[in-house]
């Protein structure tokens, strides 16, 4: 069920793909590249990017960060190859594959990263127990995810949006992305919030 799930997903940020960037401008350039600027300091050693898309990240790794990116998406991964095309990071390495089966041997990797990911996974508990399985004990995931409020309104706000993005691209906008990293087997370190608490960027260790 997942396998079908995970295809039909892929099929609509395929055709996402084209336009994603565009549609996406102003909240990146307002918020989430702060974010992602501020997140990605002092990472280092082997990464890996779980759901890397068009390769927003890819600017904010450090010259030599031995990075791994995969995504389901064979529209947004031509988007990244473009953008690493462009840049000078010689150790970046992207492939087609789904996070709910990573295909990783155990405690590979120093980080984990994903950001506005998990909100799209079938199984998100799935992809983030596998998150957890191929990276190292005393690892670092950073999380910056979009999800459920602790707030009643806004939850009400993000179940009617759910109704345009599930059907558009399977993105759901009200999961419980910081419960669901808690039972994957993360010990979360710290969290900052951002949107009052919808987008949180969130460190955790194995």
């Amino acid at each position: 069920m997942n396998n079908m799930k995970s295809r039909s997903t892929s099929e609509k940020y395929n055709r996402a793909s084209k336009n994603y960037d565009l549609f996406e401008l102003p909240a990146e350039k307002f918020l989430f590249s702060k974010i992602r600027k501020k997140a990605f300091r002092n990472i280092h050693g082997k990464i890996l990017e779980i759901g890397i898309g068009t390769g927003k990240n890819l600017p904010y790794y450090p010259y030599d960060a031995e990075v791994t990116g995969i995504d389901f998406s064979t529209g947004m991964l031509g988007k990244a190859e473009i953008l690493l095309s462009k840049l000078n990071l010689p150790n970046v390495s992207l492939f087609k594959m789904d996070a709910q089966n990573l295909m990783f041997e155990d405690d590979t990797f120093d980080f984990v990263i994903s950001s506005f990911v998990f909100c799209t996974v079938p199984d998100p508990l799935k992809g983030l127990s596998e998150a957890f399985r191929v990276l190292k004990p005393g690892g670092t995931a950073i999380f910056i995810e979009h999800m459920k409020s602790n707030s009643f309104i806004l939850n009400l706000l993000l179940n009617l949006m759910n109704l345009i993005t599930v059907p558009i691209t399977g993105t759901y906008m009200n999961r419980e992305t910081q419960k669901n990293i808690e039972k994957a087997g993360f010990r979360i370190e710290s969290i900052e919030n951002y949107l009052f608490d919808i987008v949180r960027h969130i460190r955790a260790r194995k």
